[in-house]
């Protein structure tokens, strides 16, 4: 299996550390801006990362792609069977690609990814992803568990890795969570476990980490 995309994406991020949690061995392949690849466009038409070949198979976004993991490998399970349990995971994911991305990535790509593609940031629309990021990391701070904890049942979910996957991005902004130590400490727990470490460290030497 192939999985288009960079890592620095928190959904090619997600994709491959449920990859790895579910013992599913896959080729990750990044993709550049403005430098077609028609391997990559077949299976992305609308060039959306990350995307999946699998043989002749090909699917983009990442929890499409996530939920064929779950389909093709059951075991371990990221996505619960009983009802309230699944309802929970779902909302989880939904919260951190369009509410916790949403805030973040503002910040990131006005900050970080413009300025690695020779393009002039917004500072103004960076400043207003802080203030939105605001109350979201509030939401989290309430919900949160210990480190080593899931935010969903009793062992790891999609919950947990859809979450703590755009925290890498503002760990690379150097973004300050003191405000919301819980958080902190569990995302920082969440991205030090092998599924995310390799990953999150590579990035972080091409910011001098």
């Amino acid at each position: 299996m192939i999985v288009y995309g960079a890592t620095l994406s928190p959904f090619v991020r997600k994709t491959l550390a449920a990859a790895a949690e579910k013992g599913i061995e896959v080729e990750s392949k990044p993709t550049r801006f403005g430098q077609p690849d028609a391997e990559f466009e077949s299976a992305s038409p609308f060039r959306k990362i990350p995307a999946l070949r699998d043989g002749d198979f090909t699917v983009c976004d990442s929890s499409a792609i996530i939920h064929y993991f779950e389909a093709t490998k059951p075991e371990p399970a990221l996505i619960p069977a009983e009802a309230k349990a699944r309802a929970k995971v779902i909302w989880f994911e939904e919260f951190a690609d369009t509410i916790v991305v949403g805030a973040a990535g503002p910040m990131f790509f006005n900050r970080v990814v413009a300025p690695l593609l020779g393009m002039p940031g917004d500072e103004e629309a960076a400043k207003k992803g802080e203030k939105a990021i605001e109350p979201v990391l509030d939401y989290l701070e309430a919900h949160v568990p210990a480190p080593g904890g899931y935010l969903v049942g009793d062992s790891l979910t999609l919950a947990d890795i859809a979450v703590a996957s755009p925290f890498a991005n503002l760990r690379h902004l150097k973004f300050d969570l003191s405000r919301w130590p819980k958080t902190r400490a569990w995302t920082d727990a969440m991205l030090e476990r092998p599924s995310f470490a390799g990953m999150v460290a590579r990035e972080s030497k091409m910011f001098g980490g």
